[in-house]
């Protein structure tokens, strides 16, 4: 039951519309589907930098000193504003969906660090995580909530997984239209950046 609790919640988490899946979705129109994959490869790895943290209670840290939670959302605001302005400003590949090797490695790069410079994970894991946690079980809280926080990121990308499979299929109709390219790029660049706008803006509060 304990089991069964956990993963509807995070289920719940998982596939409500957040920051990660209007990333990945801005990754998958702006540069294509494989982009898009790596996306979501590079925002699964940084989300076990948050559940290392949260099993060893590294994560707190943000909860008991604001200043560093807020120099975190305004670090990650700016990457993200940055990365949509420099896909805004890039063409579009008129012919398939490969991606250069130095732009595979700049994708997973970039949505590695998108994922690690979000606060807003890190305290999500201390929050979500110890509410399914046994203290009687014999094994260790803080592997029960390595666990946990493995399972949580395997559910949240498999929401990733999904916007992929949805938004390849618009980005090739959209690729049907004369000049659509442009309208893509700047789609996926806009999207970025308005992550980052709100990202800041919340910061600012």
């Amino acid at each position: 039951m304990q089991w069964a609790a956990f993963i509807l919640a995070a289920l719940g988490f998982a596939y409500l519309p957040g920051p990660a899946m209007l990333y990945t979705a801005a990754q998958t129109l702006g540069r294509g589907r494989r982009a898009g994959w790596l996306a979501v490869i590079g925002v699964h790895m940084g989300c076990y930098v948050h559940v290392i943290a949260a099993a060893l209670g590294l994560a707190l840290l943000f909860a008991a000193i604001p200043p560093a939670y807020i120099a975190m959302k305004i670090i990650g605001g700016l990457y993200l504003l940055w990365m949509g302005l420099r896909l805004w400003q890039q063409g579009i590949r008129a012919h398939g969906d490969e991606v250069p090797l130095a732009t595979t490695k700049r994708v997973l790069r970039d949505s590695c660090l998108v994922e690690v410079l979000n606060p807003k994970t890190a305290l999500f894991f201390v929050a979500f995580l110890p509410q399914f946690v046994q203290p009687e079980s014999a094994m260790p809280v803080a592997w029960q909530l390595l666990w946990l926080g493995i399972a949580t990121n395997v559910l949240f990308s498999s929401a990733d997984v999904v916007v992929v499979l949805l938004a390849s299929p618009l980005r090739a109709w959209l690729q049907k239209s004369s000049g659509s390219s442009t309208l893509i790029q700047r789609i996926g660049g806009g999207v970025l950046m308005g992550l980052g706008g709100n990202t800041l803006a919340q910061a600012a509060r």
